[in-house]
């Protein structure tokens, strides 16, 4: 969330940013509760103050005086707890309306309110030619045996999937490619060269996360909403996430990370899960939008004047691993209306699909700033023992189900058949997925 002091003193820029990611806020209701707050905290802290005062006054007072000091010291202490009562009250209702403000969109954001307002920042490679016509990723994984959504459908529903023979095995190959390429220093240094970067070349740490979290630390991470996409198990009061990204960025809530150690980075690994309750009728053929996938996501925790350069090698690092997949790609800026309510600036990468005769999103990242981090109480260690809250970036390394749906349209053959792309052959020891 929003630091209070700085929506007191930037009111028309809180509401402004607000309007630009179509969020209803009033700004001037929540400055209204933290007056009522800050008078009722006031009046609260003198009468304790006051009763204070008088029970230090006891021992020293006459039999008489002490029995009238005793009854102002017990009255003191009944309004007390009435004004600390109204003061919880007012604290919780001015937390609510705290947590519903996003965080501001940097001045660079293009402003727009939905999609079709995101801007192409650079486009790399051009989109596969065929002498033929290319097919979509569901009918070749229909016809090789590799992917099975009709009896996902008998066992668990719609919008699940059984992922099956090469195309699993080519998933897990993903997996070790991504694993290698972020926690090798030497890969690293090469990415942040060639994007012209001065950045840490500190490697990434492989995490498996847990995939439930408590009420408390997704809403604390700012991704609890909307609730309507969320899986919650109401008999242990738990939500199942919806990217590794939830479970990592809440690991270090309440703590303090010191200086010396930053940046501190994560590559985490899970399934995650969404309803897509807002998504009737699309993409219901295949593994584009399911309610069970798998991850590669990062988290990032930085200085704040790090944490935009921090962003920038993140990207270069999601572009690396598309140009070894030679998969061609657009990376887009994504506008006000279209980003997270936690972002301060979002950038996507678009997959070229060609089954489907146009880009995909298959990677985001995005750069919450300190908003995650005030939530959550996350907090840096200057050298000089001074405390500020650390800035955090999260984003995609790989959506499997995806990056797998480009590699299937853009490697197929005529007949049918994949190739695979060239850098995963000795993660997967097979070059082609054909048919039995």
């Amino acid at each position: 969330m929003l630091d209070i002091k700085f929506i007191r003193e930037n009111p028309k820029a809180v509401q402004k940013g607000a309007e630009a990611k179509n969020v209803v806020v009033d700004v001037k209701k929540l400055l209204k509760l933290d007056a009522a707050k800050r008078e009722l905290q006031a009046q609260a802290e003198h009468t304790r103050a006051l009763q204070k005062e008088l029970s230090a006054a006891v021992p020293k007072a006459s039999p008489e005086e002490k029995k009238k000091l005793l009854a102002d010291s017990s009255k003191l202490k009944e309004e007390f707890s009435t004004l600390d009562e109204r003061l919880k009250k007012l604290e919780e209702e001015l937390k609510v309306e705290l947590m519903r403000i996003p965080n501001i969109a940097f001045p660079e954001v293009k402003v727009g309110k939905d999609e079709s307002k995101n801007e192409v920042l650079r486009i790399s490679g051009s989109p596969t030619k065929f002498s033929f016509k290319p097919k979509e990723h569901w009918q070749l994984g229909e016809e090789l045996g590799v992917i099975d959504n009709e009896r996902a459908a008998k066992v668990s529903g719609s919008r699940f999937t059984y992922i099956k023979g090469k195309l699993a095995l080519l998933q897990f190959a993903i997996i070790q490619f991504a694993m290698r390429n972020l926690t090798d220093e030497k890969i690293l240094a090469s990415i942040a060269t060639k994007a012209k970067l001065d950045v840490s070349l500190k490697p990434f740490i492989p995490v498996i996360p847990p995939v439930m979290i408590k009420p408390e630390a997704f809403e604390r991470m700012a991704r609890i909403e909307p609730k309507d996409e969320r899986y919650h198990i109401p008999s242990d009061d738990l939500y199942l996430v919806g990217s590794a990204e939830h479970t990592l960025g809440a690991m270090h809530m309440d703590e303090v990370l010191d200086e010396k150690d930053m940046p501190v980075r994560y590559v985490g690994y899970s399934t995650s899960f969404r309803r897509e309750a807002g998504s009737y009728g699309k993409d219901m053929r295949g593994i584009i939008r399911l309610h069970q996938f798998d991850k590669i996501e990062i988290e990032s925790f930085t200085a704040p004047e790090d944490s935009t350069k921090e962003q920038d090698f993140i990207v270069a690092i999601q572009s690396h691993l598309m140009q070894e997949l030679k998969i061609p790609y657009r990376v887009v800026g994504i506008c006000t209306g279209d980003m997270g309510g936690p972002d301060a600036r979002q950038i996507d990468i678009e997959a070229w699909m060609p089954g489907q005769d146009k880009y995909r999103e298959t990677h985001t990242s995005d750069l919450n700033t300190d908003y995650q981090s005030r939530r959550l109480n996350t907090r840096l260690r200057r050298k000089d023992g001074k405390h500020e809250l650390v800035h955090m970036n999260d984003a995609t390394v790989f959506a499997l189900g995806r990056i797998m749906v480009a590699i299937m349209e853009n490697y197929q053959q005529e007949d049918g058949s994949i190739k695979i792309p060239e850098v995963l052959i000795p993660y997967c020891g097979f070059d082609s997925i054909t048919k039995k």
